[in-house]
């Protein structure tokens, strides 16, 4: 028999864009070819999805893999055999990497080292300073590029433009959304000689209190307005942010993580010690109430882990020298799928969140839906699959998780890159695949 396709998906539950149906997948040269392909029909090759959920390749939209930097911690390979292991098609690194990606040499080389490197394809963000606002518009069109990323607060060195006149020159100069990180510097700053070190770790969610994270989102929405520039406010971790920014969604777009979701100061701190210290914090009771009702009225745009990984030793120095991150990229899908399967959220909401809802917000070309035409990529995943997030199972090398021990019910499967097979039962397929993403 002639084989019609290069490989069949066939009787997986598919969450398509108007549904969920039980249908077989016929992919062709790398792109979806068709739906509802007939038992007859051969491929070269064919993977049996009876009694599992087929998605649409997933992304986490905020990643950090430390490359270049010390691969001691985490690397792009590290860090994407991570992200496939944990059942993600895509990532998208950000640019405060050592040195960092803020020029256009520092761009190229990431470019031409994802290629190769990456076993999922991959988006670029690019960071902005005081002195190169001028070279970021024609930077932010380049190849794999998803963003610009400005870190209103909590960043040190070239990384960190805190003044208005330094974002509305950033937002000026560009056409493309920027993402920011929005806490506010000068706040923090100022608060922070009432802490000491040694101080308990939970002391973290009381410095980067609620008006320091709500003030820096204020300000940036007042100038997105002002430029007319579209802003993505990162990691929003407040009650008082969701209200603001529910009033703002033609301007602005914002993301959730899931440790914002998942983990509830100020218990996290004296169970986890540095191991919960992360930026903005985790906070208590109300604003993961918060959360989880913007994820239920359509206020919240993504959802992202927000993957930083530090060293055991970096993360057990006493507060505040504790270094500031978690570990997240391989946790990400199946904690979201324990939290579908305890009802919080629908696994269409779930989709729309961690595939549709990323390509939208950055402009990623064939990615985040199951349609003809779309990249072949597919997240494939066992609702009714339980186990026990492990230590063993993280190949991040920094090697710890703050959600060891948890419980889960729904479990990724297989990943499917462009056509391609990456990962299946825990086990990585083939060499590096990725390619870099194609934005608008």
């Amino acid at each position: 028999m002639t084989e019609q396709y290069d490989l069949i998906i066939r009787g997986g539950t598919c969450v398509l864009p108007w549904g969920l149906a039980e249908t077989d997948i016929g992919v062709r040269d790398g792109r979806i070819a068709a739906l509802a392909v007939p038992q007859a029909v051969a491929a070269a090759q064919v993977i049996d999805a009876r009694h599992l959920h087929v998605l649409p390749g997933l992304i986490d939209p905020h990643v950090h893999l430390r490359d270049p930097g010390d691969a001691s911690v985490e690397s792009i390979p590290t860090g994407t055999r991570a992200a496939v292991l944990g059942g993600l098609a895509t990532v998208f690194d950000m640019p405060n990497t050592s040195p960092p990606i803020i020029d256009p040499a520092s761009l190229a080389w990431k470019q031409g080292y994802v290629p190769g490197h990456s076993y999922c394809d991959f988006g670029i963000y690019i960071g902005a300073t005081k002195t190169n606002a001028a070279a970021l518009g024609a930077m932010e069109t380049g190849e794999g590029v998803c963003a610009i990323k400005l870190f209103a607060g909590s960043s040190t060195g070239e990384l960190l433009v805190e003044d208005d006149e330094g974002i509305e020159r950033v937002m000026r100069l560009g056409r493309r959304r920027i993402a920011f990180h929005s806490e506010d510097e000068y706040r923090l700053q100022a608060r922070k000689p009432d802490y000491s070190l040694g101080m308990p770790h939970a002391k973290h969610m009381e410095w980067r209190d609620e008006e320091c994270a709500f003030l820096g989102t204020r300000r940036i929405i007042s100038l997105a307005r002002k430029t007319g520039r579209p802003a993505h406010i990162v990691h929003v971790s407040t009650a008082e942010e969701f209200s603001f920014l529910a009033d703002h969604k033609d301007i602005a777009t914002c993301e959730v993580l899931l440790n914002h979701l998942t983990q509830i100061g100020p218990d996290c701190y004296e169970r986890l010690g540095g191991y919960a210290v992360m930026n903005p914090p985790i906070r208590d009771k109300r604003h993961v109430a918060a959360a989880w009702a913007a994820i239920a009225d359509g206020t919240v745009d993504n959802i992202g882990s927000d993957h930083a990984p530090h060293s055991r030793a970096a993360k057990e120095k006493p507060w505040p020298s504790t270094a500031a991150g978690l570990t997240g990229v391989q946790t990400l899908v199946p904690i979201m799928l324990d939290h579908v399967n305890a009802g919080r959220l629908s696994l269409a909401r779930m989709v729309d969140l961690m595939a549709a809802g990323p390509a939208r917000i950055f402009g990623a070309l064939r990615k985040g839906r199951i349609a003809a035409g779309y990249d072949a990529d597919f997240s494939i995943v066992d609702l009714r699959r339980e186990r026990t997030i492990e230590e063993n199972w993280i190949v991040t090398p920094a090697g710890w998780t703050p959600f060891a021990g948890m419980h889960v019910t729904g479990w990724p499967q297989a990943v499917v890159v462009r056509g391609k097979l990456v990962m299946q039962d825990d086990t990585i397929i083939g060499p590096p695949r990725g390619q870099l993403v194609h934005f608008r």
